[in-house]
């Protein structure tokens, strides 16, 4: 009598596929970052990211059938880290000096953690936005203006001095992003192989002093608020 035959191994449950899938993009996607920031959007190659994260070009495809799709989901993933750290700005449960420090704190600290990320960002912006314009117009603009609006909150209070919110915010965004999108050419200026801890430490302080001392509150206001 010939032996039974097993029935066939049923298949993992929905909740452990998804996690599967889930980690199994995050690798791909982390593998794509490093990628598209050293080589850039026309320089990444699909087969290489499919490489680097252990699987065939054929496999990476079935999660991203285009190298366009999964460009944009690199970009993303960045911003939607760097919009929940431009965010902080808006909690009116601290004074315009603490929340200031916390925001240039928060900027600095995706520099130092998520190089790759910004200047595959960067990289985007530099060469005109071509395939992320509407993002980050759609995404961008609408929290860019609601802190706006804050600074224009402290300037009527009078807790900060009058002044251009949005290129204080575009000055503030430069001289973080830079110690990411510069880095190697400031460790080159430094005689390092990389920037350190103590270099993003005293470049948090400087830079703190730098916007505290433009967002001063006004002689003459002051004046009044004391009469």
């Amino acid at each position: 009598m010939p032996p039974a035959k097993k029935p066939p191994a049923a298949p993992p449950p929905p909740k452990r596929r998804l996690l599967h899938r889930d980690k199994l993009e995050a690798e791909i996607v982390a593998q794509a970052v490093r990628a598209f920031a050293e080589c850039g959007y026309e320089g990444a190659s699909i087969a290489a990211i499919a490489d680097s994260s252990g699987l065939s070009k054929q496999n990476l495809m079935y999660y991203f059938p285009t190298k366009q799709a999964l460009y944009r989901r690199v970009l993303d993933d960045v911003l939607d880290e760097w919009l929940a750290r431009m965010d902080s700005l808006a909690d009116d449960g601290r004074e315009p000096h603490a929340m200031l420090r916390a925001y240039i704190r928060a900027k600095l600290r995706f520099s130092r953690e998520q190089p790759w990320a910004s200047r595959v960002y960067a990289m985007e912006v530099i060469g005109g936005a071509q395939l992320y314009g509407a993002q980050i117009r759609q995404r961008v603009v609408p929290l860019l203006r609601k802190d706006i609006a804050v600074f224009e909150k402290w300037m009527a209070a009078g807790q900060i001095a009058p002044l251009n919110a949005t290129h204080l915010l575009f000055a503030i965004w430069a001289m973080t992003q830079s110690y990411a999108d510069f880095a190697a050419q400031m460790a080159l200026v430094l005689d390092r192989q990389q920037l350190t801890g103590q270099d993003f430490d005293d470049a948090e302080q400087l830079i703190t002093r730098m916007v505290l001392a433009a967002v001063h509150v006004a002689p003459q206001r002051a004046g009044a608020q004391q009469a």
